[in-house]
């Protein structure tokens, strides 16, 4: 038995489409922020990006924590 389904052969931007009108089709946005509406809110306060100069790669760790740390309240159920 197989546990994943085979890659598709469809070339990547077409696939790409598909799930895109699979998301719209099925309102996935709105489903997942007004799915939480009535639990508990979790507020992530940012500061402005490389406000003092361009963006370089010693960034993408700490925005990808932030972004690790909101999907993850996501998860457990929070409002982020």
């Amino acid at each position: 038995m197989k546990r994943f389904n085979e890659l598709s052969t469809k070339p990547v931007k077409d696939r790409e489409e598909e799930i895109s009108r699979y998301w719209k089709e099925i309102d996935l946005l709105h489903e997942s922020v007004t799915s939480r509406d009535e639990n508990k809110p979790f507020v992530f306060y940012e500061g402005p990006p490389t406000a003092n100069g361009k963006p370089g790669i010693h960034h993408v760790m700490s925005r990808t924590l932030k972004d690790l740390v909101c999907r993850y309240k996501t998860m457990e159920g929070y409002q982020v």
